[in-house]
């Protein structure tokens, strides 16, 4: 079965142990460069993971990346993805609004016509809607994370 050799779980356990790559590597019977690329993810045979595993004294299954967990870090760095760009609309959102607001209200003094102004309020609706939008995907984002099922 073909598995991925989690690189920071064998490196951890290494520098757990006060080994250096040297000294695991004479262990387990593999190179030094075998030693450098499985602890920079690049991979390696199922013998030298084998042979790890041995120095280790664990089953080779150990030195995996639990698929499910994969799966679950990857969904939570897509839906922080997610949610960064969204908050980073609004704010794009929100800074036209102050830009837009300081521009109407310079030309509404100037003018001394403050009638203009009202034109903002029509902004604010919008603005508080996409604001109100991203507040409840975040918290609903938190809710599935902490709980791990979909907010009722």
């Amino acid at each position: 079965m073909a598995f991925k050799p989690d690189a920071a779980k064998i490196k951890r356990w290494r520098e757990e142990r006060h080994w250096s790559q040297e000294h695991l590597a004479e262990l387990s019977g593999v190179g030094v460069r075998t030693i450098q690329r499985v602890e920079n993810g690049d991979g390696a045979s199922q013998e030298s993971l084998k042979a790890l595993a041995a120095a280790y004294g664990v089953d080779t299954m150990a030195l995996s990346i639990d698929p499910e967990e994969e799966a679950k870090r990857i969904a939570n760095l897509e839906a922080a993805a997610s949610e960064a760009s969204m908050r980073l609309g609004f704010f794009a959102h929100l800074a036209s609004f102050g830009i837009a607001f300081t521009i109407f209200a310079a030309i509404a003094f100037a003018a001394g016509d403050v009638e203009v102004l009202q034109v903002m309020v029509w902004w604010i609706v919008p603005l508080t809607a996409h604001g109100l939008y991203v507040f409840l995907t975040q918290m609903t984002g938190r809710y599935e994370r902490k709980f791990g099922k979909k907010a009722p």
